[in-house]
């Protein structure tokens, strides 16, 4: 058992979505999602696709949904929560599983946490695009690392060990390694992947923005004014000055070949 697998052996990924923060989070990507895709049925595959919640959403909108995850108690859980969705093991490394062109849209939502090379994330984005026709959508999530740096380092009070053991440079990026459980990028090292991984901007939106440095506050909200919340994230999902400091952001990527 690898350390991803012990990591979520113990973590209920099942649950994480079920949180207000994480409500807020799951509303606004499947609004986002929801605006960008095709006008018709689509074939989907969901790569790292967790417990499902995603697989499943899209499924009950009419969508032909494959779901592919690595992690066996995800996977596990993922078919007996949804039968009736097309669900398989696999990596986003390497999806031979399917053909050149196979799906309209992809999901690239778990991988990218836990991909700590360059040339692994490239990977993964080549693999999609395979997978995906000329002129499909691509929606890759990622962590920031200005959250990890608020987060752990201030709120959590890591900083001084942080930066004493290179977990955090002087430009304040957060380095880590395989030995480390996720991977933290930034904008601009997005826009990097996109370069050269020949992939086109469509949109990037913050899909939770600072819900995870309020969740105290979050939970205190009276129904109505949470939904208030809610609207005001997707009001503002997209604003450039606030995408950095969000927990995720979700790049919207057309792929042309």
């Amino acid at each position: 058992m690898n350390k991803l697998e012990k990591y979520y052996n113990k973590f209920n990924e099942d649950k994480r979505l079920t949180s207000r923060h994480g409500i807020v989070e799951f509303t606004v990507t499947m609004e986002n999602i929801k605006k960008h895709l095709p006008n018709k049925t689509c074939n989907i595959i969901d790569i790292g696709a967790g417990t499902g919640k995603y697989s499943n959403a899209l499924y009950l909108l009419g969508h032909n949904v494959t779901a592919v995850e690595l992690v066996q108690k995800n996977l596990s859980v993922l078919k007996q929560n949804y039968p009736n969705i097309k669900a398989l093991k696999g990596n986003a490394l390497d999806l031979c599983k399917f053909k050149d062109n196979e799906f309209d849209v992809a999901l690239l939502f778990g991988p990218m946490y836990h991909l700590f090379n360059q040339d692994d994330k490239i990977k993964a984005l080549f693999e999609a695009k395979r997978v995906v026709k000329n002129g499909g959508i691509i929606f890759v999530n990622y962590l920031l690392a200005d959250y990890a740096f608020i987060r752990h380092g201030i709120m959590d009070n890591f900083l001084r060990e942080d930066m004493s053991n290179g977990k955090i440079n002087e430009e304040f990026d957060i380095i880590t390694t395989e030995d480390d459980i996720y991977s933290y990028v930034k904008i601009n090292d997005i826009d990097k992947l996109n370069e050269v991984s020949n992939l086109t901007r469509k949109a990037i939106f913050a899909p939770d923005g600072a819900t995870d440095y309020i969740r105290k506050q979050l939970n205190e909200l009276t129904e109505d004014d949470f939904y208030t919340f809610i609207k005001y994230q997707l009001k503002n999902c997209e604003r450039q000055d606030l995408l950095g400091a969000s927990s995720h952001v979700v790049d919207v990527l057309i792929n042309k070949k």
